[in-house]
């Protein structure tokens, strides 16, 4: 077959090469790459260990549902795992040190302090980003809600471009979250003067169940993970040690060694933690169902919920009733997330709840700021009238509402003002 007459043919242009675009690298992103290249003199080795989530996620939620109704701010799981981290640093010291050469000679540097490094990734205003590792200082003396304060208060200045030069000095261990952005697995570099860091993945269901149906994954009791890679300096760290500096992050964030009873605490958030346990299963002949287990948790909310009410104005203390609890009634964190029967609970007549969404009504309605004792009535009608109004999910007030008590506070305060000083010496009952 002959070449068409009509087909173009390829003409070669010669054109100059165009030069490349070179930028003088300056300030932060000059120190980084200086920082980058000092790295590779340093021998390094790598743990990986995977952890379980299902309790730091259920702990969070419960955390930020009591601060939304408190204080305000949210606690992140970048929060938890740091604070983690320092308590693991406590606990394995020598991954705390780091490696020193003076006059030619090496030396182990083991610091009296703790001082975290947080590598925050920042925009640029041409575009790009930048990477910087300011650090909290004494960690080692803090608890979790002014580690939470401290670790805000360094993010906003590096957000708002204060950080001064002390804000980056003295930092010896460093902690990275290239999952935030999905990444699952890193090895990130260790700059000189640290023995460590410790890179968090990304929290998701394993790769196997990630194609499964939610309610597949609830039943079957799967739970996210989360990967940690641990990357120290092996001249003066060993496998074994950063081994069990993992182990020690994996047991804390399962709540051994009272990790969340003291974050808690630390909260003054006024009912316990949730407690890690195994899945249990409630098939078997003779076994009693596990909706009628969420009844019996219902009926002893009704019955003890008061003696958990947050009602001391003097002093904070963490309150427990031992049939308040999922465990007593065979119940356990991973039926948080399944559905059950629940009558007449909570307005829904007929209706399925989530176990988490019983809890949260349950704990909303009798463990706050008010208790109520009513079980012992007994008219059925007047139980039941009770717990319809009082069995409700939290529904946060509107502003105007607000603005409304407000007012009428006011009013009565003035009130109680003039009839003070009108009426000097009278007995007469106060505002409270």
């Amino acid at each position: 077959m002959g070449l068409s007459a009509n087909r173009p043919s390829l003409v070669v242009r010669s054109e100059a090469a165009s030069e490349p675009t070179r930028t003088q690298l300056k300030g932060a992103p000059m120190r980084t790459a200086r920082n980058m290249d000092a790295s590779l003199a340093m021998p390094t080795a790598t743990s990986v260990r995977n952890v379980p989530m299902k309790l730091a996620i259920d702990q969070r939620q419960m955390v930020n549902a009591h601060l939304a109704r408190t204080t305000g701010g949210k606690v992140s799981f970048t929060h938890l795992i740091g604070y983690a981290m320092v308590q693991a640093l406590k606990r394995v010291p020598a991954m705390n040190s780091a490696y020193e050469e003076v006059g030619g000679k090496p030396f182990l540097v083991e610091p009296n302090t703790i001082n975290l490094g947080l590598a925050i990734d920042l925009p640029r205003p041409d575009g790009g980003r930048q990477l910087l590792v300011p650090n909290i200082k004494g960690c080692e003396n803090l608890n979790f809600g002014q580690f939470w304060a401290a670790y805000e208060a360094v993010v906003r200045k590096a957000r708002a471009g204060k950080l001064e030069v002390s804000d980056f000095q003295g930092t010896t261990a460093t902690l990275t979250n290239p999952g935030g952005i999905g990444t699952s697995h890193s090895v990130p570099r260790l700059m000189a003067g640290q023995g460590l860091i410790l890179g968090v993945g990304s929290i998701d269901y394993p790769p196997e169940f990630q194609g499964s149906s939610q309610r597949r994954i609830t039943d079957a009791g799967v739970s996210k993970v989360t990967t940690l890679t641990s990357t120290y300096d092996h001249r003066i760290i060993q496998g074994a040690q950063s081994g069990e500096f993992l182990k020690v992050i994996h047991e804390l964030l399962l709540g051994k060694h009272g990790f969340y009873d003291e974050i808690f605490a630390s909260l003054r958030i006024p009912y316990a933690p949730i407690r890690w346990a195994q899945d249990v299963s409630a098939e078997r002949p003779g076994q009693i169902p596990k909706s009628a287990r969420v009844f019996s948790l219902i009926a002893a909310y009704r019955q003890f919920g008061h003696l958990m009410a947050d009602i001391d104005p003097l002093e904070y203390r963490q309150r427990s009733h031992p049939e308040l609890t999922l465990e007593y009634h065979g119940l356990t964190l991973w039926d948080l997330d399944r559905e059950f029967p629940v009558g007449n609970f909570g307005g829904h007549d007929g209706e399925i709840m989530t176990l988490r969404d019983i809890l949260a009504t349950l704990r909303g309605s009798y463990c706050r700021s008010i208790g109520i004792e009513y079980m012992h009535i007994q008219d059925n009608e007047q139980r039941a009238w009770i717990q319809k109004r009082v069995e409700v999910a939290h529904a946060p007030w509107p502003r105007d509402e607000h603005l409304r008590i407000l007012d009428r506070l006011n009013e009565a305060e003035i009130f109680e003002t003039f009839l003070q000083t009108k009426f000097v010496g009278q007995k007469r009952f106060s505002l409270e």
